[in-house]
């Protein structure tokens, strides 16, 4: 026995040495292999190791790559957006898609207004209908999803639908089921890990993508819940925010669909079905952005760091899970410190105590340099936002927590359009309206043992 937990220390420590980039981390996978033979090797194995690229290669897919491969020069930016140039130049670095022009981005706020304008776009379907979420619950709004799905399937329609393996099971009986049975395409996303029987828990899809016909595009953060749906007199328990598209920059949703499907199940989407030619639709400029762990590993975090070294006014920042590593906490604090207006707007209680406690553990950490921070009352807001000067906009699914950074398949849109920032600032300053402010003193005036507690939970926080 001594010779196997040997053995199977030596092999987990050697793979983390080798593979693990964070120096943290690496440490802390090896104390635990050596404090916890066997058991810390099995976890390692089981939670540790990446295994999407090497899946990938064992099943012989193909890489997919961005359409164009030598990229154009980037459009011009809007003139309030010209001192924002070095972030183009680096998403250009760290980003697959090109920044594209002609683009339409309308806000939908809440799923009283996204899930209606969803749906209407899969019933008014031609040739194909692709569809990737997180959660998909059974009731009221997944079975009108699930019954759009199913006329358009019924059409002729291509119906293409990609749910995450853990998400589908939020709720019982798990709706692909139900899917299937009516004749609509359903996969699940990374459903199985060796061994067989043990299903993955790290390295979800958490992407929020519906593209109809190839040229009308959703994302966001909005799962397909009840929660999200208004209650009568009442708001829904949930709030959040999706984006419909139409432009070029629609590719981009529909190709980051087709890797995540072509790895899923080995069957390629292609043709003008899926990829008919875009025409311009609006004047905003805007580039997909895929996060995950593999080519595209922390092209989002990468984003975010950029946007806080150029700004030179103000920082807004709406997410419901805030969780920034010490080089995000840095990047806030040298903003703020350089006279950048930096607001963090947080829900006031979150659906997650773990990682609520775990984020106020270490909040001082941005008050004490100048951040602001907003508590916003229910419903709780599940929105992922961000605005910079008024003139660059980032919405989609990404947290700012090291799930959603490091582990998690992402997609957000950055956008640089005057005109669209305003309206997102225009929703942050309704939040700001019912918010109220935390303040240092208040973090700091926790009793002795919720400040334990609190800090405790947050040396999880890489795994929360």
């Amino acid at each position: 026995m001594l010779v196997v937990a040997t053995g199977l220390s030596l092999v987990a420590t050697g793979h983390a040495v080798l593979h693990k980039r964070d120096v943290r981390a690496a440490l802390g996978w090896v104390g635990l292999i050596w404090l916890a033979p066997i058991a810390g090797a099995l976890a390692y194995l089981l939670f540790g190791v990446n295994r999407i690229r090497r899946r990938a290669q064992a099943i012989g897919l193909p890489e997919v790559r961005s359409r164009a491969e030598d990229r154009p020069p980037p459009p011009r930016l809007p003139s309030d957006a010209e001192h924002l140039a070095p972030l183009v130049a680096l998403a250009d670095a760290v980003v697959r898609r090109p920044l594209v022009a002609g683009n339409a981005i309308t806000l939908l706020p809440g799923g009283g207004l996204a899930y209606p304008a969803m749906l209407e776009a899969i019933d008014a379907a031609h040739h194909s209908v692709t569809f990737c979420t997180y959660i998909f619950d059974t009731g009221l709004a997944g079975d009108a999803f699930a019954d759009a799905l199913a006329r358009a399937h019924e059409r002729g329609v291509k119906v293409r639908v990609l749910v995450d393996a853990i998400g589908v099971r939020y709720r019982w009986p798990p709706i692909h089921r139900r899917l299937r049975r009516l004749g609509v395409r359903t996969e699940l996303f990374l459903p199985r890990l060796t061994p067989a029987w043990l299903p993955f828990v790290n390295l979800r899809n958490h992407r929020k993508i519906l593209v109809v016909d190839g040229r009308i595009g959703f994302t966001g953060g909005m799962n397909v819940r009840d929660e999200f749906l208004p209650r009568p007199g009442g708001p829904p328990p949930f709030m959040d925010l999706q984006v419909r598209i139409e432009g070029p920059v629609v590719a981009h949703l529909q190709s980051a669909f087709a890797e995540d499907w072509l790895f899923t199940t080995g069957e390629p989407l292609d043709g003008n079905a899926f990829f008919p030619p875009l025409a311009a639709a609006g004047s905003v400029l805007a580039r997909g952005v895929a996060d995950g762990p593999d080519e595209d590993f922390e092209a989002i975090r990468w984003l975010l760091l950029g946007a806080l070294s150029a700004a030179r006014r103000r920082v807004r920042v709406v997410t419901p899970y805030f969780l920034p590593d010490p080089p995000l906490i840095t990047a806030l604090n040298v903003a703020a410190m350089r006279g950048v207006e930096v607001d963090v707007v947080l829900p006031e209680r979150g659906n997650l105590p773990l990682v609520q406690w775990a984020q106020t553990a270490q909040l001082w950490q941005v008050l004490d340099r100048g951040c602001r921070v907003w508590c916003t009352p229910p419903p709780f807001d599940h929105t992922k936002a961000m605005v910079v000067d008024g003139a660059w906009s980032l919405l989609g699914s990404a947290n700012w927590d090291p799930r959603s950074l490091r582990l998690n398949f992402e997609l957000d849109v950055e956008a640089y359009d005057p005109e669209l920032a305003a309206r997102v600032d225009r929703l942050v300053e309704d939040r700001l309206a019912a918010a109220r402010p935390l303040t240092l003193a208040e973090v700091d005036r926790r009793p002795l043992p919720v400040k334990l507690r609190d800090g405790v939970v947050r040396l999880l926080s890489p795994y929360l």
